[in-house]
């Protein structure tokens, strides 16, 4: 029984292609060479579709042409692989659905799991995952992270052949291992979701593919993951910030901060799920760093007006945000709640104890806040060196240029 043509086969198959991708590496061990029977059974399927119907199950049809793949692959290997090729035989004439279907862990989470592995570089494994869950070419890759494509294929090669040499199976972790594995997966869609929601370089302020990738990712994980709050916080938190992304920039791309954003364009459902959520999450205890990120966002979110920001709410939360978290951005930020709270004094006094860290000394963030803080402290010129200095450090044409301009304003007022 076929169903009718009526959804879109390449979303369909971007969908279906990491789910399938992740069965074949579990039952072949072989991770390069699953990556391309996957990809010839999804130019088959793209083939054949279109003309035929898609399958009453897709996914099944498409990890059963992938197993014949293999099944072809291994059969041309030498002497030494028979084995092999007689449980990729096996596996050829399986014909039954379910035999594929009833793996006892969704093969998705185990791709997501040895894509993100701790041994990995944190550059290694999001490409690796945009590359095998996300379904990006490398080109699309490389573009995003403005590198050559020769240099990003050679990346996503080391990282394929440092999770081979590793040894580690292909599935889940053990209960013991599991914690601290899939905190390396939400390390890993964390920051896919930050280079997409604010480009570290390049003309545009945003890459909604990367974005949107990182939370159609995430979403995959909090269904299969449904009690972990920390899931939940990562999910709760990208719906919260991705709801503003209309109003971040202008007509002509430029940055428009969050003080003067058109609130009316924020996303008001993404807002409602994400404000459910992190609501019916952080009363169940266990409370971590990206739940109490994803209650700032929704204290953000939730003011009518910028003048309405519950500012002594925001900096409690990153009080208790930067005691559980080392990261140098938390306490950038906690400095700017605390000068909304207590006066700019305030916030520089805080600018000043983070002198000494080096993980801020060359990021332009660090500057730009404390031009903002100089300049709510009536000290216009040296907001001007500071907005100047922020400007010449960062890689990002639309943040060089909104600095720039924070700059030339006050100039002209001098």
């Amino acid at each position: 029984m076929e169903q009718p043509l009526d959804i879109s086969i390449e979303r369909l198959l971007r969908e279906l292609r990491p789910q399938a991708l992740g069965t074949v590496v579990r039952r072949f061990k072989d991770f390069a060479a699953a990556e391309d029977a996957v990809q010839e059974a999804s130019l088959a399927a793209a083939m054949k579709w279109p003309r035929e119907g898609i399958p009453s199950n897709p996914r099944a049809w498409l990890t059963q042409v992938a197993f014949r793949r293999m099944a072809d692959h291994i059969r041309s290997e030498s002497a030494r692989r028979r084995r092999e090729s007689e449980l990729a035989l096996e596996a050829a004439n399986t014909t039954e659905p379910t035999a594929i279907e009833t793996a006892q862990e969704d093969d998705t989470l185990g791709l997501l799991f040895m894509c993100c592995h701790p041994a990995l570089t944190p550059a290694s494994a999001i490409a690796l995952t945009l590359r095998a869950v996300g379904g990006l070419t490398t080109a699309e890759i490389a573009r995003a992270f403005l590198v050559p494509e020769a240099t990003m294929a050679q990346r996503i090669s080391r990282a394929k052949q440092c999770v081979k040499n590793s040894g580690i199976p292909f599935q889940p972790p053990p209960p013991e291992e599991r914690a601290q594995r899939l905190r390396a997966v939400l390390h890993v869609l964390y920051l896919i979701f930050n280079e997409g929601y604010t480009s570290s370089a390049g003309p545009d302020l945003r890459r909604e593919d990367l974005s949107h990738e990182a939370m159609r990712l995430t979403r995959i994980v909090h269904r299969l993951q449904p009690n972990d709050t920390e899931v939940a916080g990562l999910f709760a938190l990208m719906l919260l910030t991705d709801a503003r992304r209309l109003a971040r920039t202008g007509a002509g791309g430029e940055l428009i901060p969050l003080a003067r954003q058109d609130r009316a364009l924020w996303d008001k459902r993404q807002i409602a799920e994400g404000v459910a959520l992190i609501s019916i999450t952080l009363p169940k205890g266990s409370v971590g760093p990206y739940q109490l990120q994803a209650a700032i966002a929704a204290v953000h979110d939730e003011a009518a007006r910028s003048e309405d920001t519950d500012w002594p709410q925001i900096l409690a939360l990153y009080g208790l945000l930067g005691r559980m978290s080392d990261n140098p951005m938390v306490r950038l930020n906690h400095a700017i709640a605390a000068a909304m709270v207590h006066g700019a004094a305030k916030g520089l006094e805080l600018l000043d104890a983070l002198k000494a860290d080096a993980r801020l000394a060359n990021h332009h963030r660090m500057d730009a806040v404390r031009a903002h803080l100089l300049e709510l402290a009536g000290d216009p010129e040296a907001a001007v060196r500071h907005y100047r200095a922020a400007a010449g450090k960062t890689g990002s044409l639309p943040e060089r240029n909104y600095l720039l301009t924070q700059a030339a304003r006050l100039s002209r007022e001098l």
